[in-house]
């Protein structure tokens, strides 16, 4: 019973993905999102099959998990998915009209209002998303992964980045292989992938 315990815990280790050298089998767990691309073995004889990829039989092995907000079986159309219209992490529209210019300078309703949207457009920091293609060995093969934007400063004076504040796992189907050659197993198990949820202006 102890010999069996160990082969499967050393059949999830990275690198040791029984008989896959080189297969991180599973997103590995990191703070700096988004995920890293993992590199998989190139031998072809690890890819699941045509009668593997039945996405009826796919669909109800990954139940309820499935997102279609966030998940693709096909590649879609448009390879941006736009950014969150939601919490940005930075200061709202409606903290920004509590904030008073000074008493050195006066502005009139529109010239607030236009200072006001341009301190919202560059303190801002929404969750920017784009269709990943995560390859043949994940079902679905495409996710919509977010990230932060970290071109510019999102503070005044500058110093500040938009960096992840919070996530969200989604559940995926990995394909993986155990065994060499004839004698290898290979199933669908499922997996979780992180992905940001919230971005935030931060040192």
């Amino acid at each position: 019973m102890r010999a069996l315990l160990l082969c499967s815990c050393l059949a999830l280790l990275p690198g040791r993905a029984g008989g896959q050298p080189f297969l991180r089998l599973r997103p590995s767990p990191s703070d700096n999102l988004p995920v890293k691309d993992i590199v998989e073995h190139p031998d072809p004889e690890y890819d699941p099959k045509e009668q593997d990829l039945d996405e009826r039989a796919l669909r109800k092995k990954l139940g309820s998990h499935f997102d279609p907000g966030f998940m693709a079986v096909a590649a879609p159309g448009n390879a941006s998915g736009g950014s969150s219209g939601g919490s940005s992490g930075g200061p709202g529209p409606a903290e920004l009209r509590r904030l008073e210019p000074g008493p050195r300078l006066r502005l009139g309703r529109k010239a607030r209002r236009k200072v006001l949207q341009w301190l919202w457009a560059h303190t801002r920091c929404p969750v920017l998303y784009a269709w990943k293609d995560l390859g043949v060995r994940f079902w679905p093969r495409y996710i919509k992964e977010g990230t932060c934007l970290a071109e510019r400063s999102c503070s005044l004076p500058e110093g500040m980045f938009c960096k992840p504040v919070r996530s969200v796992t989604k559940t995926f189907l990995r394909w993986h292989c155990q065994g060499w050659s004839s004698q290898k197993y290979c199933t669908w198990i499922p997996v979780q992938y992180p992905l940001i949820a919230e971005c935030k202006c931060s040192c």
